[in-house]
């Protein structure tokens, strides 16, 4: 070895890094290790995404490498796992699945077709609205139905068996409309702790519904009346999941709307599910809104998507753009940070020309619409390294000041590559007329109407909890620094697990200047001292900025009243976000971290095992 290569810094500072590295990132052949260290796998990764380019590839590979060299840009786990490894594998984390028509035939062909993404590394999200409710008779074959419940049970077996076979941990999301008659039976499935325990379960919450909740209202539960057999009694219109208008929809009870608002806040008080998602909100934000209906998401919520749409995600690393950390002259490289966000965006739209598919429907959405979902990681250890603190006025201008700067970099070099190598193929005069582009700057604007853009859609802020942890344990996404010391469980690829101590990177800096006796500045603030709606503020500062949506878990003490509990959610959407999920310690999912040590029993979306990585 040279005396060159023998002086270069080693990229790791932290055990845990090398190892996610080493069991999930690094190439192998059978037991052989074909990569020598982290640099083989961003130079992997850079040639990957390179080969697509029509000219110079390997000048492009060198700027991607450049660009991925010191964590600044994380790929999605996906990307790195599989790029440039020639295996039969998709590089897209998740994926909606089509609607699930309400036919033996069509329930059996949409969970083969799960099946069949999850085996190639996918997660999955379904929505089940379209199943007639339980107790009712068909139209046709007079049978009666067993209900959506019981059908989510027949995917989580699937995904079980997967495992089994040594797939990676399944992630699977659930979605049900809140006027769905089966409703209250979705809501409360996962107080027992051995049901769906390979779902993140939300409910499809309507602007109505909220009113309904504010006003006292009664709320009617219904399903569209051609697929019932008994179609008399009182019916409305509504447009449901899978329609393309509104259709006759036959009501088959009645509950008071607060009683069911009070029963999903219990019973996500309870057992931190299920979720919330605005529906509406998220309709009328797409910026295909012409031409989609939403009804599911990615298993941790960021991309809302349309049946068979993809998450190409990645991420910012904000912590290297720090210039002189943790002194009175720290300050952002905003011109760096621009520059990593726009070749980012060429990183994953190449993805989507270079990744395999499950299914062909997955292959023409992601070629059709050319979604990505450019984000930022490592928000709260650098506003730590600046001077401030996350529930700070501070704090949350300046992460609104540069999920801004990822927006405008993020749509500019759209707009140039749409110029370069044409617009994404569902473009339509009528996207300029969705609200998120009639936010964006009017050279922007002005742009896109006369060059086109490339991505129908370009931002969405993930967890991001395995590349952070790859990345050095640097915070994930925009959630606040768990701990400054904790201890983390990891599932090895032998089933068992290892813990590792953890030492956050800003923190671990700071005592090498300062010394384990120097007092804390009040900047180094974690998770259990910021209060739940510091959490919803930061969340609420950035998603203005960000097309998708965001995966963000508030944090709630076991302690909290029920009463401000699900206060919070009432302010999540008077604020204007896209869901809310939330994460209160209790019996059935446990503690996702340790602070000290000790075991983390149960699971959890966000965990390093359920998450898109």
């Amino acid at each position: 070895m040279s005396a060159g290569k023998q002086a270069r810094r080693d990229p790791f500072t932290a055990d845990i890094s090398r190892f996610v590295w080493d069991t999930k990132y690094r190439l192998r052949d059978g037991d052989r290790a074909v990569e020598n260290s982290i640099e083989d796998t961003w130079h992997r990764v850079a040639r990957a995404l390179a080969s697509v380019e029509p000219a110079d590839p390997d000048s492009w590979a060198a700027r991607f490498y450049r660009n991925l060299e010191g964590f600044r840009f994380l790929p999605g786990g996906r990307i790195l796992a599989g790029a440039g490894t020639g295996r039969d594998v998709t590089l897209f984390n998740c994926f909606v699945m089509g609607a699930i028509d309400d036919s033996i035939e069509a329930i059996f062909e949409r969970l083969k077709e799960s099946a069949l993404t999850m085996q190639q590394g996918g997660g999955i999200g379904c929505d089940f609205s379209t199943l007639r409710p339980a107790g009712t008779r068909a139209t046709h074959t007079g049978t009666i139905a067993s209900g959506p419940v019981s059908f989510m049970r027949i995917w989580d077996s699937m995904c079980a068996t997967l495992l089994s076979t040594g797939s990676r941990r399944g992630a699977m999301m659930a979605t049900l409309r809140c006027d769905h008659p089966d409703i209250e039976r979705f809501v409360d499935a996962k107080r027992d702790p051995r049901e769906l325990r390979h779902f993140n379960v939300s409910v499809l919450v309507s602007d109505a519904f909220m009113q309904a909740v504010d006003r006292d209202r009664d709320w009617p539960l219904v399903f569209p009346s051609a697929q019932l057999d008994d179609r008399a009694g009182e019916t409305v219109m509504r447009r449901w999941s899978g329609t393309a208008g509104p259709v006759p929809c036959r009501v088959l009870k009645t509950v008071g709307a607060r009683a069911l608002w009070q029963r999903i806040m219990r019973a996500t008080y309870d057992c931190a599910e299920p979720g919330v998602l605005f529906a509406d909100r998220i309709n009328t934000d797409n910026n295909l809104f012409y031409r989609e209906q939403i009804n599911a998401t990615n298993p941790c919520g960021e991309i809302p998507l349309p049946a068979y749409g993809a998450c190409d995600l990645g991420s910012v690393n904000l912590l290297p753009f720090v210039r002189n950390p943790l002194t009175p002259d720290a300050a952002l490289d905003w011109q760096g940070i621009a520059g990593c966000a726009a070749l980012g965006v060429r990183m994953l739209d190449n993805v989507i020309d270079l990744s395999r598919y499950p299914l062909p429907a997955q292959a023409r959405q992601a070629h059709g619409s050319r979604r990505i979902g450019l984000g930022i990681t490592g928000l709260a250890d650098a506003l730590i390294a600046l001077g401030l603190r996350y529930d700070s006025d501070a704090g949350r201008t300046l992460a609104a000041r540069i999920m801004r700067l990822l927006r405008d970099s993020a749509y500019r070099a759209s707009v140039a590559l749409a110029e370069e190598k044409g617009p994404f193929p569902f473009f339509a005069a009528d996207y300029r007329r969705a609200g998120f582009i009639r936010q964006l700057p009017g050279a922007l604007q002005r742009a896109i109407g006369e060059k086109g853009v490339r991505n129908s859609h370009l931002l969405a802020i993930a967890p991001t909890g395995t590349i952070s942890l790859l990345a050095n344990g640097v915070s994930s996404g925009v959630e606040p620094v768990f701990d400054f010391r904790h201890r983390r469980r990891v599932l090895t690829a032998s089933g068992e697990y290892r813990e590792f101590g953890i030492c956050d990177p800003v923190w671990r800096r700071w005592l090498g200047i300062h010394g384990e006796a120097a007092a804390v500045p009040p900047e180094f603030v974690a998770a259990r001292g910021l209060s739940p709606t510091a959490h919803l503020a930061m969340e609420a500062a950035l998603q203005p900025f960000v097309d998708n949506a965001i995966s963000k878990t508030v944090n709630v003490p076991a302690s909290y009243p029920f009463a401000d509990f699900q206060s919070l959610y009432r302010e999540a959407f008077r604020l204007g976000l896209k869901g809310c999920t939330t994460y209160r310690p209790n019996e059935i999912t446990g503690g996702v971290l340790t602070i000290a040590s000790g075991n983390s029993p149960g699971s959890h979306c966000c965990d390093i095992e359920r998450e898109g990585e």
